[in-house]
This record gives C-alpha cells, sequence and structure tokens, in this order.
C-alpha cells in the first residue's frame, strides 16, 4: 500500500500546477491580468489554451460576485495542466480586478463587443510569441465564444473549442428570453425594439422591464453584438473546431450547439448528459440546476478536460 500511494505522489508531482502572472494593456490603457497555469513538465514545448470567459462580470476563476462562485475556470485549468496542457485564463474587462479602471475610463456607450475581441487577441499573440508552446488553442466561454471564434480567425489560432457557446444571433435569443410568459402584444413589442437594434438602428422609445438591455447608453454596444451571427463566424475559421455542450444547460440549449456543428459538419463534438452551463454536474430541476453556480468546491465534469486534452494534444 505505501508503494502505491508513492507512485501516485509522484504521478501528481509530475504534473503539478505551477501559476505564472501575465497582463495584457487594452488600447485604453486598462491593464487585463491573467494567470498562466503550466504543467511542471517544459522539457519540450507543450500546446496552450486561452481560456475566455462567459458574459457579464465573469472573470478569470468563473466567479462574479455573490451569484457565481464556481471557480470552474480554474478547475479546469488544473485537470488541463495535469494532462500537460498549459492554460492562460484572464479577467476580461469589467470583472474581477480591473473592475474600476473599466468603469473610471470606458463610458458605456463608447463600449464595443469588438473590444472583447481585440484583448483576446492580444493575449493570443503573447502566446504565440512564447517558445515553451508548440501550439496555441482558444477556448471560449458561453458569451466568450462568439469572442473566441472570431479572435481565434484573426490569430490563425491552432484551433477552436467552444463551451456551452451560442450558435445563434444574440438578438434572436434575447427574443425568447424576453419574451417568455409574455402576452403576444409584450413579445412583438420586445421583437421590433431587438429587430432594430440588429439593423444598426438605436431605440428611443424603451419600457422600464427592458432598460437592462436597451438602455441608450448600452445599444450601441448590444448593436456592435448584434453584427456577429456565431454560425456564420464559426465557418469562416478554417481550424479544427471542438464543440462541447451540457445537456442540463439551462442558459445555452443543446440546440445551440447542434446549430454550430451544422455550420461546421466537420467539427468534433461531445455531450455531456449530467452538464449545466458552468461545466458542473447538477440536478434536472432548475433551481437545483441553479444553485450550483455558488457551491465553489463542486467539481466540474471530468469528461470536459478530457476531451479538450484529446483534441489539442493530436491537432
Amino acid at each position: 500500500m505505501k508503494t502505491i500511494i508513492f507512485l501516485l505522489l509522484i504521478a501528481h508531482a509530475t504534473f503539478a500546477q505551477t501559476n505564472e502572472p501575465v497582463a495584457f494593456t487594452t488600447t485604453e490603457g486598462i491593464e487585463l491580468g491573467g494567470t498562466l497555469s503550466l504543467p511542471k513538465d517544459l522539457s519540450r514545448p507543450v500546446p496552450v489554451v486561452l481560456l475566455i470567459a462567459g458574459s457579464g462580470s465573469t472573470d478569470r476563476d468563473c466567479n462574479s460576485g455573490s451569484q457565481l462562485k464556481s471557480n470552474a475556470y480554474a478547475m479546469l485549468a488544473d485537470s488541463l495542466n495535469r494532462m500537460g496542457v498549459a492554460v492562460l485564463r484572464y479577467d476580461k474587462r469589467g470583472s474581477g480586478k480591473n473592475i474600476p479602471a473599466v468603469v473610471k475610463q470606458l463610458k458605456p456607450e463608447n463600449h464595443r463587443f469588438d473590444f472583447y475581441v481585440n484583448d483576446a487577441v492580444g493575449f493570443i499573440k503573447q502566446l504565440q510569441a512564447d517558445k515553451r508552446f508548440n501550439k496555441v488553442f482558444v477556448a471560449g466561454h458561453s458569451e466568450g465564444s462568439l469572442v473566441g471564434m472570431l479572435a481565434a480567425r484573426q490569430t490563425n489560432a491552432s484551433g477552436f473549442i467552444s463551451l456551452a457557446g451560442a450558435g445563434r444571433n444574440i438578438a434572436d435569443i434575447l427574443k425568447v428570453q424576453l419574451g417568455r410568459g409574455q402576452s403576444p402584444e409584450v413579445q412583438r413589442y420586445v421583437n421590433v425594439r431587438l429587430d432594430s437594434l440588429r439593423a444598426g438602428q438605436r431605440v428611443q422609445s424603451v419600457t422600464p422591464g427592458l432598460m437592462s438591455i436597451m438602455n441608450p447608453a448600452t445599444q450601441p454596444a448590444m448593436i456592435s453584438w448584434m453584427k456577429y451571427d456565431p454560425a456564420v463566424e464559426i465557418g469562416q475559421f478554417k481550424g479544427p473546431v471542438l464543440i462541447i455542450q451540457g445537456k442540463r444547460d439551462v442558459q445555452v440549449a443543446v440546440s445551440e450547439a447542434e446549430l454550430l456543428q451544422k455550420a461546421r459538419p466537420d467539427a468534433q463534438i461531445a455531450y455531456f448528459d449530467l452538464m449545466n452551463h458552468i461545466l458542473k454536474e447538477a440536478p434536472e430541476a432548475f433551481m437545483a440546476n441553479i444553485q450550483t453556480y455558488t457551491e465553489p468546491s463542486r467539481p466540474i465534469v471530468k469528461g470536459v478536460a478530457d476531451s479538450i486534452a484529446d483534441f489539442v494534444k493530436k491537432k
């Protein structure tokens, strides 16, 4: 028994995670901090994955205030490190430690979706210049999936991984979300205004209930986001693609992954029956599912890291 335990400790040490601080400075002078997690054995170049966070103020670890305490990205990085894959994850604009700087220097009306893409491109180029890595892959989670596929194409990345990414334009997704349980009249009201934004036209009249999505100050940002259709953009990326989707995701339906695969028939796809939106095994019931978002010690579904490691090592 002592011999077995000793061998397990040796195996654990071989792939133990080490972290390096990294940073990228935006065109506005805002520093975005990140963590580069490395496998211990760097005697030869290894593949590296840039992990891009989802919507809102989600930080490098997949945490955001009291509503999201998952540590999912940190767990994924740790698992990949143990499989010989490096991971760079970072606090995107408006998350983690850069929130005060973004609030101070960037007015909401000046924000554009492409800023997220430009920041990801900056980190990718840093990784491509690092001789410790032989291949640079881009993995985007949720909203970060669209960011990632755009950045991967601009930098000719080694491959792209969509984690719970949408396959439709955000305007179409919002029509469903905002119209759920509403009368036909309210649904039409919502649809007309979303269609206007998608066409690049600002909306002048908005009810208080829609202000969080259609605030006059943030409409230019929404318009810039609605320019992109994920099912179109993923087809523009010429490198290999892996699509990962949980069947218990209450935010992004399986049909979204199917749309991405339809646009890229050559893509690999991996479904996980018990996985929710934050990559964790979760109950099917909605409230119990959401409860896992504030359980930071709950592990991610093991097969996710396995799928990614297989993908980046084979390509």
